[in-house]
């Protein structure tokens, strides 16, 4: 299984940026499918090729669902509530407006 992760630009040329992940670690990315972004831009990465742009809340979401699946698979709490705060949020609005 590929899972893409959100890393942010932090300087780009014609075909490669230089970007990092949400802990600092920074890697060269192939940008050819989503073309040159300017720095500070998201993009979702899979084996370092970025295969959409993304705005800050979207990277923000995918990278809260990644660190959730990183806590179970290491044996946490499970606790993993506040990390699908948006999900959560809507199932409850959803069954508040059907009368659940």
């Amino acid at each position: 299984m590929c899972l893409g992760v959100p890393m942010q630009v932090v300087e780009c040329g014609l075909t490669h940026a230089i970007c990092a992940d949400r802990q600092g670690r920074q890697r060269r990315i192939d940008m050819m499918l989503v073309g040159r972004q300017p720095p500070g831009s998201w993009v979702l990465v899979f084996i370092d090729a970025a295969r959409e742009v993304l705005d800050a809340q979207q990277a923000a979401r995918i990278s809260d669902a990644l660190a959730a699946l990183d806590d179970v698979i290491a044996g946490g709490d499970g606790n993993v509530d506040v990390l699908f705060a948006d999900i959560i949020a809507a199932a409850e609005e959803r069954d508040r407006r059907e009368g659940r």
